[in-house]
Order: structure tokens, then sequence, then C-alpha cells
């Protein structure tokens, strides 16, 4: 077994003791009204777009998401809210450095023993969904529902479906698709952005993502026999029939939205084995992004 393989099986018992914890970690994260902007790059900037979208969709308050080369400095925040799984990124490092004295700063890391420990006022530590694979799976998930849990949107419901995402086979001909399109709605649309990087980082597929009701402007065009189009969350009326109409298989997402991205998470680790790559090395890619001067 690959150490993804490994990481993401363990994703309900992650979620399980992240969800127990979020009740006394209420001071380190935003609280209620404030205007927050949340920071990640690559996978953390995924999942912070999802929480971003969960955050001011229930009415706790303002928040925008960025990658963090991308921080609009002109702005001002009651607080930033940085996820980072090696607290070593550069570009999390560099802002968060620009940010100290001005603006509070939190960062939920894996890793306490990092540079970012010295860089934010508040930290949470989720050192049990640390990972050895360059690719993450459970620290991201495992990220984001402690952030749902402190916004008091989850429920064991979703580690239920984490468990059946892990058990349940893959649809028949999925992995021998040659092109995949994932999609979202709301605070889903983070999530098919992260199924789409999984494919690419594990699998060297041929991903897109897109918000659901934008795939009929244009992308449907590129949409083949050989695709899969998977929608996280509910489907805008119309968009199964008009996507089967061109052939493609399209994949209904039934179980809670995050557990439906720990079937994509499979879905890159099984078309990684098909092609004969290794998902734990992904080509190009280091664990962290560290750039020298």
């Amino acid at each position: 077994m690959t150490h993804v393989e490994d990481e993401l099986n363990s994703q309900p018992e992650c979620w399980t003791r992240a969800a127990a914890e979020a009740a006394g970690l209420g001071g380190s994260l935003p609280a209620p009204g404030e205007r927050t902007a949340v920071v990640g790059c690559g996978t953390s900037y995924f999942m912070a777009q999802a929480f971003a979208a969960l955050r001011e969709g229930s009415g706790q308050g303002e928040t925008d998401a960025f990658a963090a080369s991308e921080f609009p400095h002109g702005r001002t925040y009651d607080r930033v809210l940085a996820l980072t799984r090696s607290g070593t990124t550069t570009e999390v490092l560099d802002l968060l450095g620009r940010l100290n004295g001005r603006t509070r700063t939190a960062a939920i890391t894996a890793d306490p023993d990092t540079p970012v420990i010295e860089a934010v006022d508040d930290l949470v530590v989720l050192d049990y969904a640390d990972e050895r694979s360059v690719v993450q799976t459970r620290f991201a998930t495992t990220a984001l529902t402690l952030l749902r849990a402190h916004l008091g949107l989850h429920t064991d419901a979703v580690v239920a479906d984490a468990r059946t995402a892990l058990a349940a086979e893959l649809p028949e001909g999925l992995v021998e698709c040659g092109q995949f399109t994932f999609l979202g709605r709301g605070w889903t649309v983070g999530l098919a952005n992260e199924a789409g990087l999984k494919m690419r980082e594990a699998s060297l597929s041929w991903t897109e993502a897109y918000p659901a009701m934008e795939y009929r402007h244009g992308p449907i065009s590129i949409t083949t026999g050989s695709t899969a189009t998977w929608m996280f969350g509910e489907a805008p009326e119309g968009l199964a029939e008009q996507v089967r109409a061109t052939g493609a298989l399209w994949i209904e997402g039934r179980l809670d939205p995050l557990a439906e991205l720990v079937r994509a998470q499979r879905l890159a680790v099984a078309v990684a084995a098909a092609r004969g790559l290794d998902p734990d090395r992904p080509r190009h890619l280091t664990r962290s992004v560290i750039l020298t001067p």
C-alpha cells in the first residue's frame, strides 16, 4: 500500500478527532462577525475556498479566500487564517511576515516545529493528520472538518459517508476515462478544484473543474464519450441530462461532498495504478514549495 492510500484510508478517524477538538479551539479560529481572509497554496488554497464559502454562507461573517501570493494588501481584515500542512511554504510565510503587527493571524498546520509557529498569533496543530506522501489527502480534509465543526456544520453523518466512500466500489468504467471534469456549487467549488488537482498530481490526468452553472458556458464543448463529469453536491436542473447527451459518464455525488472528495482521491490512486505511476512521488513536485532568495 502506498503512503497516500494509507493516509486517505485514515480520514474517518482523523475527522472524528478534529470535530471533537473544535470546541476548544474557538479563540484560535475566526469568531462570528470577524471579517476574515483565508489563505493557502495548492490544496490548502482550495480548502480555503470551501471554508470561505461555508462561513459566509452560514452568516458568520464576510470571508474571502486567496492564494497566498495573491493576497490584496490594500484590504483590511480582522483576522487572516493560513492553511499550511508543512508550515514552510515560502508564499505563506512571506505573507504572514508582512501582516505581523498589523492584522491578527492564525495558522492550521500539521507540524509545529516549523517557521510558521513564529509567524502567527494563534496556531492549531493537527499533527495526527500529517502525511508522508507529497500528495495531500487527510490533512486537507481534516483541517476543513475542523473548520466545519467550528462553524457548527459538521455531523456524524459526514464521517459515516466517508466510510462509505472508502468501502464502496468506484463506478464502472470510471478509471478507464481519459478526461475528468469536476463541478461544484457554493462551498463545493473548492472541493471540485481540489479533486481536479488530486487527479493531476497523482495520475497525470487531464482534469478540469468549474462552478456547475458555468459548465454550459463553453467547457461542455470538450465533453466526449471518454469524459467523466462528476458533480459535488446537488446538480443544477437539467445538467445531468445535458451531460449524458454528449455521451459522457455522469457521476452524481450522493454522499456528503467532503466524502465525495475521498472517492475522488481513491480514483486518483486507482488511475495512477492503472497507468503504472507512483502517487507518492508525483512528477516535478515536492512536499513543500520553498523558494530560495
